[in-house]
């Protein structure tokens, strides 16, 4: 694995990308091309500027208020390997991990079966949401997703039951 990520951008202090104070993390290049996409701009896998992957978890780590990392793009899984090491050392220092992708799970499921770094990236994801931005099923009512077609799948869980199982947010 490269020890380097292309980057979009990202946010250290995010209150809108999951659940709790958390370090968004933009991916740099997206095959999906959404039409309303709010990051057209992460779409071309030559922009954006590459970070070394310390730099980029040493904007995350020792941080004691954040709860969690989010990995969101342009499409994490375009750079799988580098997602998947961002999100075991956010796990070994406690944190929570968040995936936004345009694929559906089940299609992540076939390309994992075939790239080991995918497979990785699932397996250190704790709520992954999956699906591509529709903009006809765009609201602004819902959590943590743009479309309704969109889902907000608890990895943890669907690993521990095998089937699909949607993430609830914690009742207060």
């Amino acid at each position: 694995m490269n020890d380097t990520i292309r980057l979009y951008g990202l946010v250290p202090d995010s209150i809108v990308d999951g659940p709790g104070y958390r370090a968004a993390i933009f991916t740099q290049g997206c095959p999906h091309h959404c039409p309303g996409c709010h990051n057209p701009d992460s779409h071309a896998f030559d922009g954006g500027r590459l970070w070394a992957l310390q730099d980029v978890e040493a904007r995350f780590s020792g941080n004691p208020l954040l709860s969690g990392i989010t990995l969101s793009g342009g499409e994490p899984f375009c750079q799988a390997g580098a997602c998947a090491w961002l999100a075991q050392r956010a796990h070994a220092q406690g944190l929570n991990v968040w995936t936004y992708t345009g694929y559906l799970y089940e299609q992540l499921l076939d390309k994992a079966r075939k790239t080991p770094e995918v497979a990785a990236l699932l397996n250190e994801t704790d709520v992954l949401v999956d699906g591509p931005f529709v903009l006809a099923q765009r609201s602004l009512e819902l959590d943590f997703r743009g479309s309704r077609n969109q889902r907000v799948i608890d990895l943890n869980q669907t690993r521990a039951t095998g089937n699909v199982v949607l993430w609830n947010p914690p009742q207060w």
